[in-house]
């Protein structure tokens, strides 16, 4: 296994770079340059490339800017806020949408776990029509439209929430940007779950378990779930990413300062530095994320791990 790991973390690193460098070699092919403003001559032009270093050849700036990533110095933005480290653009942002992520990421796989395993033990019932209604609905409806309704609701005719996040009270203020983010995780984990778990429920093995007095919660989370969780993992894998790095419309809805609105300007306005920061660490959180779920299928089944251990000696 520590084999297996080990290529895995050399593959991610190989992969993250050839990431960074296609990076580069597609924005040097975008049309226009960070310094569009039509008050600046030529010769400024000329100045501010040779200044930041955009007069050299793009793999130079590519090993450049792997050097100074590898410090910790991602460089500085040229338009969105001009020469500020882009470190300290991230420091305000990527926290936001790292927590409201990571809450809708939380409360939509807990919700779902627990829809889908009613779903499937209270088979062809009311209780699994609800829950298939709610995956319909979850999956089909787009994110935004849940965020409106639960707006006019929760905040604009009952008050009960704020309409606009706020850094003075970021917990209430998040509480409906989450839920909106997360109806997609709880119809997806939902469906997948009751499906898993129904298959898992006709088998051998649970009629072995059950022949031998196992029943209840015991039954349910030792066995049942359990190898159900595999198919789950998976799909629940880049859904994690999606929801953490932020939602570009949540974010607008609710005037969230997230890193999704950071990034759309950041392309919008050719600043190099912002949208190379930014999608390392998209890839680097799904290769991370992705790395973690090989990790959770040899805990989860070990003849997962057993399987990679005799395919890597």
């Amino acid at each position: 296994m520590k084999k297996y790991l080990l290529k895995r973390i050399l593959i991610s690193l190989a992969t993250l770079l050839a990431i960074l460098l296609i990076l580069f070699l597609m924005l040097e092919l975008m049309p226009g340059s960070p310094f569009n403003d039509e008050k600046l001559t030529a010769d400024q032009i000329t100045l501010l490339n040779a200044k930041y270093g955009l007069d050299k050849s793009v793999f130079i700036r590519f090993v450049n800017y792997v050097k100074n990533m590898l410090t910790g110095d991602f460089g500085v933005s040229y338009t969105i806020s001009k020469n500020t480290p882009i470190s300290e653009l991230l420091h305000s942002r990527l926290p936001v949408s790292l927590r409201i992520g990571g809450q809708a990421v939380l409360l939509g796989t807990v919700v779902g776990l627990i829809l889908g395993i009613i779903a499937a033990l209270k088979h062809n019932t009311i209780w699994d029509t609800a829950t298939t209604v709610i995956s319909v609905l979850g999956v089909s409806l787009p994110s935004y439209v849940f965020a409106l309704a639960l707006s006019y609701t929760l905040g604009y005719k009952l008050k009960w929430l704020p309409l606009l996040y706020s850094t003075d009270n970021s917990m209430k203020s998040s509480v409906l940007p989450t839920i909106a983010l997360c109806m997609f995780t709880v119809a997806t984990i939902a469906r997948f779950t009751r499906t898993e778990m129904l298959e898992v429920l006709g088998s051998d093995y649970i009629l072995l378990a059950e022949s031998k007095g196992i029943s209840g919660f015991g039954l349910i989370f030792r066995h049942e779930l359990r190898n159900a969780l595999i198919p789950i993992i998976t799909v629940l894998a880049p859904l994690i990413v999606g929801l953490m790095t932020g939602s570009l419309v949540i974010e607008k809805i609710f005037s969230i300062p997230g890193i999704g609105s950071l990034l759309v300007t950041a392309i919008q306005s050719n600043d190099y530095n912002v949208v190379v920061a930014l999608t390392f660490i998209y890839s680097a959180m799904y290769i991370g994320i992705m790395l973690a779920v090989d990790i959770l299928y040899g805990v989860i089944d070990p003849r997962i791990r057993l399987a990679k251990e005799d395919n890597h000696e």
